[in-house]
């Protein structure tokens, strides 16, 4: 009688087990996605005036996690590679940034059921870090080429010769899209930089030179 009682008890926990393991990864998902980014940068110049800029296109990748907190509310983590930058014109002088940053969102996202897939609305902020970049200046006489450094500060004898951004950039994400029945989805994202992404400069006087990202994008992913 003590062993049926034993295998019955152990035949109800093996199940347990397995059901709870089950409903974790009912309420766990993951995703790929990739897509296109249109990036901007809005700010002022060293006397204070408004930057005269136009955007550029660029691309982002990478994964995500959703985790479920209440029926149709999920957390959603990422981890992305992200380009940004802009066209800035002063002085008769174009310059073209590329940087390329590791992005962090976390989001919150709001998931309803519409026909056989479901409508997705997301928010959160997002910590990005900057690990690579590029800046061209073209002028009457030809294009040139610089060095991009991520620094907080810009030493009197840094030189002139390298463009100088910080390497965190902090700001907001705002998104919406479908995901199908299958795990296809599409979805429309909007970014706005909170911080300033120029260093402090030693070499300037009382500047006050500011520049934040901002853009928008197209993402397609798979959720598995």
């Amino acid at each position: 009688m003590k062993k049926i009682i034993s295998l019955s008890f152990m035949f109800v926990l093996t199940g347990s087990l397995i059901m709870a393991q089950s409903k974790a990864k009912e309420k766990v998902s993951f995703a790929v996605l990739g897509g296109v980014n249109y990036q901007n940068q809005t700010g002022k110049d060293f006397n204070g005036n408004k930057l005269s800029s136009t955007g550029i296109s660029g691309f982002h990748a990478g994964v995500n996690a959703q985790i479920e907190i209440v029926p149709e509310f999920y957390f959603q983590p990422g981890l992305l590679f992200s380009t940004k930058g802009s066209e800035i014109t002063e002085s008769g002088i174009t310059g073209k940034y590329r940087l390329s940053y590791i992005e962090l969102p976390l989001n919150l996202v709001y998931k309803s059921q519409l026909g056989s897939g479901f409508v997705m609305i997301g928010f959160g902020p997002y910590a990005a870090y900057g690990i690579n970049g590029k800046a061209t200046y073209d002028t009457d006489l030809g294009s040139v080429k610089s060095v991009v450094e991520f620094k907080n500060e810009v030493a009197t004898g840094d030189p002139l010769t390298t463009t100088y951004f910080k390497a965190l950039d902090i700001g907001g994400n705002l998104f919406a899209g479908y995901e199908m029945a299958g795990g296809v989805f599409l979805q429309l994202n909007t970014q706005f930089g909170m911080v300033n992404i120029l260093p402090d400069d030693n070499r300037i006087i009382e500047s006050k030179a500011a520049l934040k990202n901002i853009g928008f994008g197209l993402s397609l992913g798979y959720r598995f």
